[in-house]
């Protein structure tokens, strides 16, 4: 089953704190010149995770703020002023480029198909081998590194090999989903009534993270618009065939994910959990509707009978409505969390922004052209799901740093959530326990975890000690101990964050 996963951190500044302490700042004064920059760009990044992890990751405010930024920038780096900007303060020095946009010369379409220098290639390979040969690591597994201020592939092994992804396939969901729909597409869940306001209808438009306030504000502007028509007794139905095919994944009944649904509650969580495995409902749809119909009759509108299964007529009219947060919140909710039921979501937004049904088989097709459209290297790729659950996804490590590296791209603003929506070593969502505050990478490795039952996966960015950021994808099959293969994934990342060349 895919990894258990624990809420953010409630103190992630404090934790920053006590890893400066202790000496770190003292120790600081015996570096050189390089080694401080280093150093400080690396100090910089976790303090600027743990900023972004206290603010929540699922700010949009801030979120498109970033995006605004990233497609604002100067292509050489620092600080960019439009010509019409009132005069202030001059900006900062800049710090090396992490986010740095390909190279001119690099080509784009295809991140991680250039090679790197045999320096650099070579210097991969003294750090990376010895590490990839871990038992840990299972019977088969690959590795790929990206340089993302260039392009270049810095290490492979196996790159263009089919493995099983696990949830580090939900990185090809964002993308896809974030390249069809745009960050700020929200998804509407609606209230419509007939022409004579004696029926209403809920209509689901596939927002898993609707809640119980959301409901009750929908009721709460029904119920108004009743009254306004002196009705007080309303036949409640409810649509929830904006997604289509089988609800249940091809897993079963499993806490990891509920039915799958246009129409649901806290993604159909039976418990107060907001995150990992849960009790789920077997009726997502039924339960939702059911809750509504309680919370209009608190708002003084009587149902008459039970709330039932049914589209709203081509007369009706909306009279409420509640948007989801925007995609990009949903995106790095998602990722930070590693949410099935959000990612699900996601595959199947995607299908209906290209006009194919929303079920598993649309959403892999949709994926697939989607990504295909940013030409990334598809070969022997396979979206059987949104989540990784499914053991028939097969990614490759080529494309899992390939589309990391697309997301810091520059010309990908809108790529950028799932950057940000990556957890942070030892700060946040599925990392936050697997690197202590000895660890080198604790603050500077943000990558996404993938574990089944006999795979193990870790793919993510990491700023080494140049203050460069790489794209890194490791996925290992045929493991046997999931703590194990874990420590050794953890190794190799943090392997990364400690390489000079």
């Amino acid at each position: 089953m895919d990894e258990p996963v624990k809420k953010p951190s409630v103190d992630p500044l404090g934790k920053l704190r006590r890893l400066t302490r202790q000496g770190s700042v003292i120790r600081l004064k015996r570096l050189n010149d390089r080694q401080f920059t280093a150093v400080s760009a690396g100090l910089g990044l976790a303090l600027a995770a743990g900023v972004v992890l206290a603010a929540g990751p699922w700010d949009s405010g801030q979120r498109k703020a970033e995006r605004d930024w990233a497609a604002a920038r100067s292509r050489t780096g620092g600080a960019h002023h439009d010509p019409g900007t009132p005069p202030g303060p001059e900006a900062a020095p800049s710090a090396p480029a992490v986010l740095a946009p390909l190279s001119s010369v690099v080509d784009n379409a295809a991140p991680g198909r250039r090679d790197a220098p045999d320096g650099a290639a070579a210097a991969l390979r003294a750090a990376l081998r010895p590490l990839l040969k871990a038992p840990a690591l299972g019977t088969v597994r690959t590795a790929v590194v990206i340089d993302t201020a260039t392009g270049e592939r810095l290490y492979g092994q196996g790159a263009d090999t089919p493995m099983t992804p696990a949830s580090t396939v939900k990185i090809a969901t964002a993308v896809a989903a974030l390249s069809a729909l745009g960050p700020d597409h929200r998804i509407a869940t609606t209230v419509r009534a007939s022409s004579d306001f004696r029926s209403v209808t809920l209509v689901g438009g596939g927002d898993p993270t609707l809640d119980k306030a959301a409901l009750r504000a929908l009721a709460t502007d029904t119920a108004r618009a009743l009254k306004d028509r002196g009705v007080k007794t309303v036949r409640l139905s409810y649509d929830a065939s904006r997604y289509s095919g089988p609800a249940r994944h091809p897993i079963g009944p499993n806490e990891n994910i509920a039915p799958v649904s246009a129409l649901m509650t806290d993604e159909g969580r039976l418990d107060s959990s907001h995150s990992g495995p849960a009790p789920r409902s077997d009726d997502p749809a039924g339960d939702t509707a059911r809750t509504f119909g309680g919370l209009l009759d608190d708002a003084g509108i009587a149902i008459r009978p039970r709330p039932a299964p049914g589209k709203p007529s081509a007369t009706s009219r909306p009279v409420a409505e509640h948007l989801s947060a925007p995609l990009s919140a949903l995106v790095e909710r998602a990722l930070t969390n590693s949410d099935n039921d959000i990612a699900e979501a996601l595959a199947r937004q995607t299908a209906l922004a290209a006009g194919r049904p929303a079920d598993f088989n649309g959403g892999r097709s949709a994926v697939t052209a989607q990504l295909k459209k940013l030409r990334l290297p598809l070969k022997g790729a396979n979206f059987a799901d949104g989540s990784g659950l499914n053991r028939k996804d097969k990614v490759t490590a080529g494309l899992l740093a390939g589309l990391l590296a697309l997301a810091a791209d520059a010309d990908h603003p809108e790529l950028r959530p799932v950057l940000t929506g990556l957890p942070v070593a030892g700060f946040s969502g599925t990392l936050s326990d697997r690197y202590t505050r000895k660890s080198a990478g604790t603050g500077l490795i943000r990558a996404k975890t993938g574990t089944l039952t006999g795979v193990n996966t870790l793919a993510g960015t990491v700023v080494d000690r140049q203050g460069r950021l790489l794209a890194f994808a490791f996925l290992a099959s045929g493991t046997t101990s999931p703590s194990k293969a874990q420590s050794s994934l953890d190794a190799l990342a943090t392997s990364l964050a400690a390489r000079t060349r």
